[in-house]
């Protein structure tokens, strides 16, 4: 990848724009807060030829999202828990909205 197609990526919510550093330092948190949730599978930050962690937009929401949780007292595994779990039900609504467009689209045939 050139420079310019990194560039052009950088509008990407999944791209790795993020060194692990400037990933605590936008959160206001720590790196090992990072690797905590990393840990719990909250994220997986991909890595870069080096095998430096590297975090994307998306990513820094999620983790931002923990930090709140923890900050009012939530411990981080359970943090962790609530969000996965609210991503879950988010993914089941989206799965029962598409269920319900596919069939509507193609209604069952009369017996």
């Amino acid at each position: 990848m050139t420079a310019d197609d990194s560039f052009g990526r950088l509008d990407d919510d999944d791209y790795p724009a993020y060194t692990m550093g400037r990933a605590a330092a936008m959160l206001g948190t720590t790196q090992g807060f990072l690797r905590a949730i990393g840990e719990a599978r909250l994220i997986t930050p991909l890595r870069s030829a080096g095998g430096h962690r590297r975090y994307s937009r998306y990513q820094l929401r999620i983790a931002a999202r923990a930090r709140e949780l923890v900050d009012q007292g939530t411990p981080i595994e359970a943090a962790c828990r609530i969000i996965l779990e609210d991503q879950l039900e988010e993914a089941q609504r989206i799965n029962a909205e598409y269920r319900r467009a596919a069939e509507s689209a193609n209604p069952p045939a009369s017996a």
